[in-house]
């Protein structure tokens, strides 16, 4: 299943961001612990590159991330000339203390009241931008909730005469090249609902699982999962849960949902669904595949970061 999901919105939301970007230092681009690059828009670094500004990368919801993949993440985006990175939960103000000083070590020529320091908050549908924003500002000045695109148009807000913020409507973009990175998103609740068939999230977000988090899996549902593939998990699951449809079928939809909702939620425990190392394993594989003419990526572009 190839998932795409790019309302009308977003295309408008894009166009603004170009132009908001030519007054601003500093692009913060908020991203999902757990899938760091697979949340990263591609069409954010290329606006940000074509006016030449930094960036900031902000790991958010690093108490649902695996600490050793978080780690590695921050090594691999420090190591990028004109990136700064942190981990944090946007709903800590005390990890959002932090962001301003960082930002403003990437744009040293803005620290005064006459100059402020101009930060735009980019990133995709329900990461954690609308949090961020709340809690830099401390009181509520964008929505928040459970699904993905809450937020529609860009707002400015001055926070003091030294620190200006912009907030942006999350935005995916047109063509997601490789299929993980939109079951990835589609897991972690990124990609609205009538994009998705959740039995196919949930078998690719298990054969993940099974493969580096075995035990968690065993623990949550009393299971023994040795030998298992991610569709045997549902099924499973589905088994141990009493999830049947009337008339006795199994209910994989509703399987899947419990093992969405325990995986988002953090009550699976601290997982990561790539780090460096499996995403440049999977880029590789991309790669091969195509070079067999197993698949078409004609228009993929490996160097997303």
């Amino acid at each position: 299943m190839a998932i795409q999901w790019f309302p009308g919105h977003m295309a408008s939301a894009r166009k603004q961001a170009a132009k908001t970007m030519a007054y601003v230092d500093v692009v913060v681009e908020v991203l999902d612990a757990r899938i760091p690059v697979a949340s990263c828009n591609p069409m954010i670094d290329e606006l940000r590159r074509h006016r030449q500004r930094p960036s900031l990368k902000l790991l958010n919801k690093t108490d649902l991330a695996d600490p050793a993949a978080t780690a590695a993440w921050l090594a691999y985006y420090r190591a990028q000339p004109g990136v700064a990175a942190m981990a944090l939960s946007c709903t800590k103000a005390s990890d959002v203390a932090k962001i301003a000083g960082i930002a403003q070590k990437l744009a040293p020529h803005r620290d005064d009241a006459v100059k402020p320091l101009r930060l735009m908050i980019m990133g995709i549908p329900n990461v954690g931008k609308s949090t961020l924003m709340n809690t830099m500002v401390k009181r509520r000045v964008a929505n928040v909730g459970d699904q993905p695109a809450v937020t529609k148009s860009e707002q400015r807000i001055d926070i003091s005469p030294r620190l200006t913020i912009y907030d942006t409507p999350g935005m995916l973009w047109p063509k997601i090249e490789y299929p993980s990175d939109g079951l990835m998103l589609a897991a972690s609740h990124a990609v609205g609902t009538n994009a998705v068939i959740e039995e196919e999230v949930a078998a690719f977000l298990a054969e993940i699982l099974l493969a580096r988090y075995p035990d968690a899996l065993a623990q949550r549902y009393k299971l023994d999962v040795t030998g298992m593939d991610g569709i045997g998990m549902v099924e499973a699951i589905a088994l141990k849960r009493a999830c049947r449809k009337k008339g006795g079928e199994l209910d994989l939809e509703k399987a899947s949902l419990v093992l969405l909702t325990d995986y988002r939620s953090g009550t699976l425990g601290r997982i990561s669904l790539e780090t460096p190392d499996t995403r440049a394993a999977m880029i590789a594989a991309t790669k091969a595949a195509a070079s067999t003419g197993e698949v078409d990526t004609a228009n993929e572009d490996p160097e997303i970061d």
